[in-house]
């Protein structure tokens, strides 16, 4: 369903978006941004967790994993690739689980233990979960890209 050049045009534009708007995490340390990113996706989680009592909507909460899912990749050197469902539990669960495994790995560091596979293969189930259910959604990933990397910019008040 997604061409691993459409993958990697959204690794390479959230990069561009990254470094415009975004220069605050951009410029931590490797490691640091690495547990920047593994707090999103346990927010995310919550959001999810919450179901009705969210005011933002699933399909919000998708974009925004998905949006620090590209930056994660990027930080992990990480060239992502859809493998579509490679598990049979709910959206919930297999994001739950792997943001788990995410702070897992950011918790490592602290330990000098290794992470880095951990970090991506919890990133990469992060990544097939929200590719499987845009896909269960029929959502226009490009799109939704598009317009909450545009909502964000407009944060930016002063680079425009």
């Amino acid at each position: 369903m997604y061409t691993q050049n459409q993958i990697l045009d959204w690794q390479r534009d959230q990069y561009e978006h990254d470094m415009r708007n975004h220069f605050d995490i951009i410029s931590l340390h490797k490691n640091d941004r690495l547990k920047h990113y593994a707090m999103h996706f346990a927010k995310y989680a919550g959001r999810l967790a919450r179901g009705d009592a969210e005011p933002k909507s699933i399909d919000r909460t998708f974009v925004d994993a998905l949006l620090v899912c590209l930056s994660a990749s990027n930080t992990l050197h990480q060239e992502l690739r859809h493998q579509p469902m490679r598990s049979n539990s709910t959206f919930f669960m297999r994001i739950t689980d792997a943001s788990g495994r995410v702070n897992d790995a950011g918790e490592k560091i602290d330990h000098l233990e290794p992470f880095i596979d951990i970090a991506r293969e919890g990133n990469q189930d992060i990544f097939d979960a929200l590719l499987d259910y845009s896909a269960a959604q029929h959502l226009d990933v490009d799109s939704c890209l598009l317009e909450r990397r545009q909502e964000l910019k407009k944060r930016q008040f002063f680079i425009r």
